[in-house]
């Protein structure tokens, strides 16, 4: 499996229950009650678990796998990123973006020009940030926020922004 066709969602926090059952924290915002299926990195490697039960609860959730089936096994995921096929992700509305979507966009800003590529999104607790790859190999930290993000264009590969006076000089 070519992990580039996946995207992570989470991880598994711990266990949960006494019937193999885990707590898993989502890092990406979709619906997941009609999840059926997810991918457990081990070892570097992606693994495929169907599951049997779910309950979202905001930004967790608690999750039965098949093949799971005591807290001891459970115990052996903990830690483990969890996975979804990329062609399986909702459809976003125009102007929104999975993060992974725009590694490697040119970001241009409206007065300076082209600036960088995004090189990855972080994220710094409530706050994600994209990480731009300057021509000078520097580093710059855009927050995404609508004020700084003006236009996505997947397509073109490009990122519109429009930044404060200063941030490049930080």
């Amino acid at each position: 499996m070519d992990k580039s066709d996946y995207f992570k969602i989470g991880y598994i926090a711990k266990t949960h229950g006494l019937k193999g059952g885990v707590s898993v924290f989502l890092s990406t915002e979709f619906d997941i009650e009609d999840m059926t299926n997810v991918f457990v990195e081990l070892n570097n490697a992606l693994g495929p678990y169907i599951i049997e039960s779910i309950s979202d609860r905001g930004d967790k959730a608690f999750i039965k796998l098949d093949g799971v089936n005591t807290p001891e096994e459970a115990t052996l995921l903990k830690g483990a990123s969890l996975y979804l096929a990329k062609d399986t992700r909702p459809k976003l509305k125009r102007g929104d973006f999975y993060d992974d979507e725009i590694i490697g966009f040119e970001i241009l800003d409206e007065t300076l020009g082209m600036i960088g590529h995004v090189k990855e999104i972080i994220e710094t607790g409530l706050n994600k940030l994209i990480v731009v790859e300057t021509s000078t190999e520097k580093e710059l930290l855009i927050p995404i926020n609508a004020p700084f993000i003006t236009s996505v264009q997947k397509v073109k590969k490009k990122l519109l922004v429009d930044l404060p006076e200063g941030l490049l000089d930080i």
